[in-house]
């Protein structure tokens, strides 16, 4: 069984959901601290003129070391507003404008409390549901998980693995310094990574800006199209 163990991000960028494609399990992490200003509550679209421009969702204050699991939107229903404006530049030139707009409305409607992590796993299950992407996640706040005293980032990965009987852990290739391959290794666990794919598609008369979110994507390219774009590149073993 190969694990994927990641932080809920705000309609996040390609590479993330070629991530869940190769899992088999998929735990999301809400149980770390949060961190403001970040790829948990605002991701890149591309900008009405040029280049790009964030787009997110602000947040409750909260105090330093407050987990994710806690953090809430200030009001939902204005940030699902405040991305529709931004969004709607597109409606003049990208062909699945539409769709975008459906799956956002979805995503929103679908949230089951006013919780930023279960507003970002809305938006994920959403876009594997149109991508045709097996997923159920295990959210670890109410997973009950039984874990020693984390001392170092990547143990938390390397502890909820084992507690599934995972085989693979895998991750993307900007997590890689904060894990210790050989502590996988006496688990009889294998530490995988990804690659960053290289995905470009024409946008027109935008200049195409790599990396963007997920609605970037689909903005121009048909769902299948975007499917069997994944899982192209190989993993890296460590």
């Amino acid at each position: 069984m190969i694990a994927g163990i990641m932080q809920p991000y705000f309609f996040p960028y390609f590479g993330y959901f070629d991530h869940i494609s190769r899992c088999d399990t998929w735990v999301v992490l809400d149980i770390t601290q949060y961190t403001p200003q970040s790829w948990m509550n605002r991701n890149r679209i591309l900008h009405p003129e040029e280049g790009w421009q964030y787009a997110g969702c602000h947040v409750r204050r909260v105090s330093e070391k407050t987990p994710i699991s806690s953090v809430c939107l200030v009001d939902k229903n204005k940030a699902r507003k405040k991305l529709l404006g931004q969004l709607a530049h597109y409606s003049r030139r990208a062909p699945y404008y539409r769709s975008v707009v459906e799956l956002v409305e979805r995503s929103f409607a679908k949230t089951r409390s006013d919780r930023l992590a279960d507003m970002n796993v809305s938006g994920l299950s959403t876009v594997c549901e149109y991508l045709s992407l097996p997923f159920a996640p295990i959210m670890a706040s109410e997973a009950n998980f039984i874990l020693p005293e984390i001392t170092h980032a990547g143990q938390w990965a390397l502890e909820i693995a084992s507690l599934l009987g995972a085989e693979i852990y895998l991750n993307t290739p900007g997590g890689r310094d904060i894990f210790r391959p050989d502590e996988f290794t006496a688990r009889g666990m294998k530490l995988g990574f990804t690659r960053v794919p290289e995905f470009a598609y024409e946008c027109s008369p935008y200049v195409f800006e790599p990396n963007l979110s997920i609605l970037d994507v689909l903005m121009w390219n048909d769902p299948e199209a975007v499917r069997q774009e994944m899982g192209k590149t190989p993993i890296d073993y460590a």
